[in-house]
């Protein structure tokens, strides 16, 4: 199992999620589904699993899900995508889409947001990979600000009526 270190704070390591993670990187998928119940009960409503161990189990698998240890307890999740974009009106990509990336609140404002973005570039350079995409809640005023701050621009919107 490959570790990456954070170059800022050795404090922060980011490596490929087991299945023994399991119940923790849930705790954490638990307190962002919160999250969004708060801004939009309308869409999102409460779930006793928000992600399944099935779906877990194969992205860890599949070398696409990470977890953030800081001081060596599992402190953020991330949850990516591999995607090859090939149609006869796009041009041709490779772009690594971010699923769901969570800090748990207990760990937030410690830089490992900031170290999964440090993480995915390397990710992307070391393969080969054409961007980086993410969907982020119009609600979340303050993962928009990083997101910002660390570069990503607007590629479309969602409008609902």
């Amino acid at each position: 199992m490959e570790v990456w270190v954070c170059k800022q704070n050795q404090n922060i390591r980011i490596r490929n999620a087991e299945p023994e993670d399991y119940e923790t990187v849930e705790a954490i998928m638990k307190q962002v589904q919160k999250m969004h119940i708060d801004w939009r009960p309308d869409i999102y409503k409460y779930s006793e699993t928000v992600l399944p161990r099935e779906i877990y189990g194969q992205a860890a698998a599949e070398g696409a899900f990470f977890v953030a240890e800081y001081k060596g307890q599992v402190a953020g999740v991330l949850f990516v995508v591999y995607r090859h974009i090939e149609s006869a009106n796009q041009v041709t990509r490779d772009v690594i889409f971010v699923d769901s990336m969570a800090v748990d609140e207990e760990f937030r404002g410690r830089g490992i947001g900031h170290t999964f973005f440090d993480f995915l570039r390397e990710l992307k350079r070391r393969n080969g990979y054409d961007g980086i995409e993410l969907q982020v809640n119009a609600k979340n005023k303050a993962a928009r600000k990083m997101y910002a701050d660390y570069g990503f621009t607007d590629k479309s919107i969602n409008m609902e009526l």
